[in-house]
């Protein structure tokens, strides 16, 4: 016994003194130990040293890097973790600075560079490409010209070049006419790029050269922690949920990530992936069009399971207080990795701005599969599309989450079976809510612009048993099963075409709803309407809450009205015995753990009463003229 003791003892404090705190500074050398006084030059080696348990500390500076883990933890309390010091602004870029620019003319410049300077990956000769992407009839090449941090517009041809013209559909029309355009041969890449004023060799011009910035190459490399790095310019392809999805930073086929504290920004397409790996199949649509899309995607998600998709072994990351901004496709996107996952007090904002290429993949947040996945407390806004929830979202809780200024809209639920809830949301967009799915509970939001409602006849999508990855069947969209409970639902003052069979303003549209549904308590004004079997609602046409949202950067203030016959409302309490079960899965609208839920707190964490809430997402904000902080 006493010898087992003693084995005991030494086990423990082996394992006590082998967690390690590596240093990495611009000044080191790679050769060297990584000690405070001896640290090493690059993260990479940092990286090929660090242990289960160990700690990286990054120090000042730029580092044009892609960061490739060779391990990662091996729990959540024994992990590595990749950190900026203390405040120290750590930047891992993409990108390479380029000088030796000559002057053509009428501001455009040309630099030639030897195809050797980018290694195994030249994103001059890589397409954008993939499933369900849509080149707009053109070419697009993953590699970015930056000037001084903005990056120009690609074009086609020389000529766009010295002649541009401003993109008059989007916001950045000026910012347009800064255009690029690359030729290749088998040894060179010649860029041209007009500039305007400026002469690139007196300012900081950069070209996107790595695919990634942070990505193990391997699946298995779980339970890493990211935190506090700048993160930009790197040289992304198209994220379809049926490929290997590469992000700006990127998990693989990996669990229990933590990304927090960080600026990414600047992705030629995806900020965050939390995706799938290649051996399950890549872009396998594109390949093989004798089959239909989702048909591919059903036999992918086969392959996951068979390859290991389960709460074990994928997904359960966390993705806290990142701003995302500046990405062309998504801010975070994930194919079936991101389910069991946290994704919190996120600021993401400006995707999908030039608009030269687009696609069924784009939105500030786009997920498949985010089983039991909890999206709260996000500020999304100028996304094109805010959150976009495809196939297979069940048990997912969608919560106090600010989105506005998107303007295809603020939530796409499309081809779900459910149990969703969506709860106390602002969805101020004059397009508020996309629903192409069945088995979602709506309550306590406020809904500020149009509701589009329909079924989906033509697509068989999986649902899955309760808490699990593991398929019970497969159905269509029938439409309906949903609950509405609590709301507050406006209907916007400016004019819209609209397909009266699916847009709407309020829940009138349900009538039409194939299946059952439950709507109750809820508020409507300016013109919204409500579904016929409701009993207890309120609808003031002529009442305009003067809705306002005022964006000052660092904090975004709301400006309401609040009638004072809101009070006069019976509404329930919701709770998992009132929500009921959702109809295809038989799984109740509860927490991750199968534990029941009550949505006993407001956007703002005020206690709801319990005996009578309050009608959308604010239970104390008063009555008459109120200035809400949210966020």
């Amino acid at each position: 016994m006493k010898k087992y003791l003693i084995l005991l003892i030494v086990v423990v404090f082996a394992c006590g003194i082998s967690a390690k705190e590596y240093h990495v500074a611009k000044s080191g050398i790679d050769q060297n130990p990584g000690s405070s006084d001896k640290p090493l030059k690059t993260i990479q080696a940092a990286a090929d040293l660090a242990q289960a348990g160990d700690i990286i500390t990054v120090h000042e500076g730029i580092y044009r890097e892609w960061i490739n883990p060779s391990r990662g933890g091996v729990s959540d309390s024994k992990r590595i973790v990749y950190r900026a010091a203390d405040g120290e602004e750590v930047e891992i870029k993409g990108s390479e600075e380029i000088t030796r620019w000559k002057r053509e003319k009428k501001g455009v410049w040309k630099v030639t560079i030897p195809n050797s300077f980018f290694g195994n990956y030249n994103p001059y000769q890589d397409l954008i490409h993939g499933d369900w992407f849509w080149d707009k009839g053109r070419i697009h090449h993953t590699g970015e010209v930056f000037l001084n941090g903005k990056s120009l517009f690609e074009e086609v041809t020389l000529e766009e070049v010295f002649n541009p013209k401003p993109d008059k559909t989007i916001k950045d029309q000026e910012g347009s006419i800064y255009t690029w355009y690359c030729e290749n041969d088998e040894s060179t890449t010649t860029i041209w790029a007009n500039f305007h004023k400026y002469n690139p060799n007196n300012e900081l011009v950069e070209i996107s050269t790595r695919r990634t910035c942070f990505y193990p190459e391997k699946p298995g490399v779980n339970y890493i922690t990211l935190q506090g790095f700048h993160i930009s310019q790197a040289a992304t392809q198209w994220g379809a949920p049926t490929a290997e999805q590469v992000g700006m930073v990127a998990t693989h086929w990996n669990k229990g990530w933590i990304i927090e504290n960080n600026v990414i920004h600047d992705s030629k397409c995806s900020g965050i992936t939390l995706g799938k790996e290649r051996g399950t199949g890549h872009n396998v649509w594109t390949n093989d069009k004798s089959k239909d899309g989702s048909l591919h995607y059903i036999e992918v998600t086969f392959r996951t399971l068979r390859n290991g998709w389960a709460k074990e072994n994928i997904g359960s990351h966390i993705v806290r207080n990142n701003e995302i901004y500046n990405c062309g496709q998504t801010g975070m996107c994930g194919s079936q990795g991101a389910a069991f996952s946290v994704i919190e007090n996120n600021h993401i904002h400006d995707i999908w701005t030039k608009r030269q290429f687009t696609g069924a993949e784009i939105g500030g947040i786009k997920f498949h599969a985010a089983i039991d996945a909890v999206i709260k407390q996000n500020r999304i806004h100028d996304c094109g599309r805010g959150i976009w929830l495809d196939w297979m979202t069940q048990g997912t809780r969608v919560s106090k989450n600010l989105l506005y200024n998107n303007d295809q809209e603020d939530l796409f639920l499309e081809v779900n079976h459910g149990p969703t809830l969506v709860d106390n949301n602002l969805l101020l967009s004059e397009k508020s809510l996309r629903h192409q799915s069945q088995g979602t509970a709506f309550v306590h939001n406020l809904i500020a612009g149009q509701i589009c409602m329909w079924a989906e006849p033509n697509r068989f999508t999986p649902y899955h048993l309760p808490h699990s990855t593991e398929v019970a069947g497969l159905s269509t969209i029938f439409s309906g099963d949903d609950r509405y409970y609590n709301n507050i639902l406006l209907a916007s003052d400016k004019s819209m075409d609209m397909n009266k069979e699916v847009f709407h303003f309020g829940t009138k549209g349900y009538q039409k709803a194939k299946l059952p549904v439950w709507i109750d308590g809820n508020v409507y004004y300016t013109g919204s309407t409500h579904y016929e079997q409701e009993v207890n609602y309120l609808e003031k046409a002529d009442f305009n809450p003067g809705l306002k949202i005022v964006d000052e950067g660092e904090h975004v203030f709301l400006y309401l009205d609040f009638d004072e016959d809101l009070l006069a409302l019976a509404n329930q309490f919701v709770t998992t015995q009132v929500l009921g079960k959702a109809k295809m899965p038989g799984q109740s609208f509860e927490n991750p753990d199968g534990s029941p839920l009550q949505i006993d707190t407001d956007y703002l964490g005020n206690k709801r009463n319990e005996e009578n809430p309050v009608a959308g997402p604010f239970e104390k904000a008063g009555i008459g003229s109120v200035k809400l902080e949210v966020w």
